[in-house]
C-alpha cells in the first residue's frame, strides 16, 4: 500500500510541473548586477509566450557570465516565485 502511495505521489508531480522546453535566442543586453538577461527568442511554450525580446531573471546569475551580448543562445525559461525566470542557458552550437 505505501509503495502504491509513493508511486501516485511522483506520477502526480510528474504530471502537475510544467516542462519547460528548450529555446533558442540571441542575447541582446545582459545587467549583471541585477543577474538579468535580454533574449530576443522564439516562442516559448511551457509559458504560452509568442516570440519576442525581453528580459528574465537568472536563476544562476553565475551564469550570465558564460554568455555575451550577440551570442544565440539555447535556454529554458520558468516561471519562479512569479517571475520569468531563465533556469538553464548555454552557447548553441
Amino acid at each position: 500500500m505505501r509503495k502504491l502511495a509513493a508511486a501516485t505521489a511522483i506520477l502526480i508531480a510528474l504530471v502537475t510541473s510544467a516542462q519547460a522546453a528548450p529555446v533558442h535566442g540571441q542575447v541582446t543586453k545582459i545587467d549583471q548586477a541585477q543577474g538579468k538577461i535580454t533574449l530576443k527568442h522564439g516562442p516559448i511554450t511551457n509559458l504560452e509566450m509568442d516570440a519576442m525580446t525581453m528580459v528574465f531573471v537568472a536563476a544562476d546569475p553565475a551564469a550570465l557570465k558564460t554568455v555575451k551580448v550577440g551570442d544565440k543562445v539555447k535556454f529554458e525559461a520558468d516561471r519562479v516565485n512569479g517571475r520569468l525566470t531563465v533556469t538553464k542557458i548555454e552557447k548553441a552550437k
